[in-house]
């Protein structure tokens, strides 16, 4: 039989520990980038998703320190801007790829900033850089996966990364 001291002192000590992982659960600085590749549309979708909370940190310190990304549509695109004007596309070092803004939305906890491209011949291979925040926060770390060339590629970026290159094999 369990003692009610013991297990009760269990208990609590689990309860805190919860608490405190809920509390620092969002500490590491991450963002997902999701790029897709539309045969029907002969476009790549590409979906950004921030956490709400880094995304109105971060409008403090790049737009204004009365920026207010939940209240202010100026401000949300001014992010989705920026957030486009750090994500890069290209075929080769010498071609870059220009991905339209098409809007932002927020669902959740999460800021969505949405691109295409459009893209009738699928090259070889596809250059992506991905800085978005890296700036104000050196252990941001900007996920990117790459959907509908074959099975699911993965880039991880952080502040030294730079280009990377993936092989886009169609299915």
């Amino acid at each position: 039989m369990i003692r009610p001291i013991k297990f009760f002192s269990g208990v609590f000590a689990i309860m805190l520990l919860a608490s405190s992982l809920a509390a620092f659960g969002h500490q590491q600085k991450s963002a997902v980038t999701v790029i897709v590749y539309n045969e029907a549309e002969k476009n790549l979708e590409i979906s950004h998703r921030f956490y709400i909370h880094d995304a109105e940190h971060a409008v403090l310190t790049l737009l204004s320190k009365d920026a207010d990304l939940l209240a202010s549509t100026n401000t949300q695109q001014q992010f989705g801007a920026y957030v486009e004007s750090q994500f890069g596309l290209r075929v080769d070092t010498q071609t870059a790829l220009q991905a339209k803004y098409v809007g932002h939305e927020i669902i959740g906890k999460f800021f969505w900033v949405h691109q295409e491209l459009a893209m009738q011949n699928i090259p070889r291979q596809l250059e992506i850089f991905h800085d978005s925040l890296q700036s104000l926060w050196p252990s941001q770390t900007n996920l990117v996966n790459i959907e509908g060339f074959g099975p699911i590629q993965s880039l991880r970026f952080n502040a030294k990364t730079g280009w990377q290159t993936v092989s886009l094999v169609t299915q």
